[in-house]
């Protein structure tokens, strides 16, 4: 079974792509909350491996290459999570808030 004609060009993956980092960059922009500031940089992330897995699928001559880098952001991604969750903790813990605005003793 061959793939739909749309999905054998890079167009409608980049675009979806574009549209991830956007929403990602929105939601940092806006969420008010430390947990909600993750989620978005997560979408920061599968942008990227979307987009470097677009460019490997059609325009890299080794196949692998794409893959091993989109293997490389998702343990940087769980490093990510993994230490932030603990820094959220840790906030929480001192301050009884997750949001941003109730953090400005932190300013320096």
């Amino acid at each position: 079974m061959n793939p739909p004609p749309l999905f054998d060009q890079p167009t409608p993956y980049l675009t979806i792509s574009a549209f991830l980092l956007a929403t990602g960059v929105f939601g940092l922009l806006r969420r008010p909350t430390l947990i909600g500031m993750l989620i978005a940089g997560e979408l920061i992330f599968s942008a990227a491996s979307l987009n470097l897995m677009t460019f490997n699928r059609f325009f890299a001559p080794d196949p692998a290459v794409g893959q091993v880098f989109v293997l490389f952001i998702m343990g940087l991604a769980a490093a990510e999570v993994a230490i932030a969750l603990s820094i959220i903790i840790a906030v929480y813990r001192n301050y009884r808030s997750i949001k941003t605005t109730d953090l400005a003793d932190l300013n320096g």
